[in-house]
This record gives C-alpha cells, sequence and structure tokens, in this order.
C-alpha cells in the first residue's frame, strides 16, 4: 500500500526529507466500488499528527483536483486509485506535496457505517443542511445508517464536492473524538466493538498493525475538539480538461508551503485552514 519510492517534483529531483521526527502523516481513503467496478477514491484525507501530539490536522483533497500521476500524465487524483490502486495515490501526493506518508487507513462506505455503530454513533456539526437523512444545520446524532447518508451527500450542498470534503472531515474528527474519549477507552464491550469493527473494515499498511494503532491512540487521548484543523487542498479555480471533465486547477504556491508545513511539522503556519465546533 506504501510505495518503495521517495517522494519526487516533476522534474525528477527528489525532496530532502528531515530524518528527525516530524510527526506522522496517515492517508484515510475510501472507495464507493461497484461490483466488477475498481472504483475511484471518493475520499482522500491526510491527517497531519503533529510531533507533540497535540494537534491534528485534515486535508481533503477534492476528487477532481488536476495534478500529475505517476506514469499516467496529468489526470483527476481519484483516478491515480482506478490506475494503481491505493500505492499509486499514495505516490501521487507524496510528490504533490514532497512528503512521506507514514500509514494508510483504506476502507469502503459501508466500513464508516459499521466503525460508527460500533461506538455507539458520533455526534458531528454539520455546516449545511440537507434532506437525505434528515441532515440538520448545526450537531447532529448520527447511528451508522445517516453517517453513511452524511459523508456521500453532495448534490444537496452548496459546494459539491468541496462542501462534501468538509462533511467527510467532520465524521473523521467526530468519529476520532469518540473512539479516543473516556466513554470509549473505559468501557471494555465498547471498545472491543470498536476495535473489531476497525480490523475487520479497515484495510491498512503493514506498520499499522493492532499494536501501533494501539500506541497511535494512546499519544492523543488529549486530543479535544478545537485541536482538530480542516484544510482543503488549495487550488486556484475550475476548468476543462482535454477530454471535457471538469477538474479544479492545483494552487501550486500555496501547495508548496502546505507541503512545506507538513514536511517541517510547522502546520501552525500555514493559515488557510479553518475549525468547526
Amino acid at each position: 500500500m506504501l510505495p518503495s519510492s521517495q517522494p519526487t517534483r516533476e522534474d525528477g529531483t527528489a525532496y530532502e526529507i528531515p530524518e528527525t521526527d516530524t510527526g506522522m502523516n496517515i492517508l484515510f481513503t475510501g472507495a464507493d466500488t461497484r461490483p466488477g467496478d475498481v472504483g475511484r477514491s471518493d475520499v482522500v484525507v491526510l491527517a497531519h499528527i503533529t510531533e507533540d501530539r497535540s494537534k491534528v490536522y485534515l486535508t481533503h483533497f477534492p476528487r477532481d483536483l488536476y495534478v500529475d500521476i505517476p506514469g499516467h500524465g496529468k489526470n483527476k487524483i481519484n483516478a491515480s486509485y482506478a490506475f494503481g490502486g491505493t500505492s499509486l495515490l499514495v505516490e501521487t501526493l507524496q510528490n504533490l506535496l514532497g512528503i512521506k506518508i507514514d500509514h494508510v487507513a483504506k476502507t469502503d462506505f459501508d466500513g464508516f457505517k459499521r466503525m460508527t455503530d460500533a461506538v455507539g454513533g458520533v455526534r458531528v456539526y454539520a455546516e449545511e443542511a440537507s434532506s437525505r437523512g434528515g441532515i440538520e444545520q448545526g450537531w447532529n446524532d448520527l447511528d451508522g445508517e445517516r453517517a453513511l447518508i452524511f459523508v456521500r451527500e453532495r448534490y444537496e450542498l452548496s459546494q459539491g464536492d468541496i462542501s462534501r470534503g468538509f462533511r467527510q472531515q467532520a465524521f473523521i474528527k467526530a468519529l476520532m473524538l469518540k473512539a479516543l474519549s473516556r466513554e470509549t477507552v473505559t468501557n471494555p464491550i465498547t471498545l472491543a466493538k470498536f476495535v473489531d469493527a476497525a480490523t475487520q473494515n479497515l484495510v491498512v499498511d503493514e506498520g499499522l498493525n493492532l499494536n501501533e494503532m494501539r500506541k497511535v491512540a494512546l499519544s492523543m487521548t488529549g486530543i479535544r475538539g478545537d485541536d482538530v484543523i480542516f484544510i482543503t487542498a488549495p487550488f486556484t479555480g475550475f476548468g476543462t480538461a482535454a477530454d471535457g471533465g471538469a477538474i479544479e486547477i492545483v494552487d501550486e504556491a500555496k501547495m508548496d508551503r502546505l507541503g512545506h508545513s507538513m514536511r517541517t511539522d510547522t502546520m501552525e503556519t500555514y493559515t488557510d485552514a479553518r475549525t468547526t465546533p
């Protein structure tokens, strides 16, 4: 799932990756696959956990972001999953940002549903209402079925896939906080259910085994809602690809700054970030 190649620029030169610990990068990805279809990744959220484990930055990459995919030229970022699976998606992101991704956790939308039910549901803040699932603007208590509706919806939202990305960030935040909460970690039954759901519904890289998951989780028990910051991968606007498809054009200057902030664990210096309740 993790490529062996080092992050490189489009001209082939390699990025210098600091050898010291500069935080942890975990890619969360989900594909809405159908029978007989390889699928494209409809969830691409990169979590940067700071070295001191005090903050989590969740960066959403819109699926129509037009990027260089190694061996395939320019295309939408979610096409990298269809071309070469998770490994190529990781390689694409590493080259785009000039960072090393440490771990990958992949699921499908049903996996979101099962993990939500395992912790007894989640409380999510919705920036926009939508009729499907009865989602109201503000706080919503969601079981697995409504959580699935919440993360998939885009047609009723003001910015389509961009707004859906906000929801996916909000859901990952809510599930993470619930899994790390005292309510979960001190209840052996709830904890066992979540661990079981996670191991059954997450495909992870070899390094992210159960012991490593537990180690990371224990190091993050001090995380609170205000410590989770949202970022949307920067783009300058919308365009049209050669095949006529709608695309988002990368803001290269801001993307370089975002990559530098991740690479050096100085995410607090990246100003185009946001928080929600």
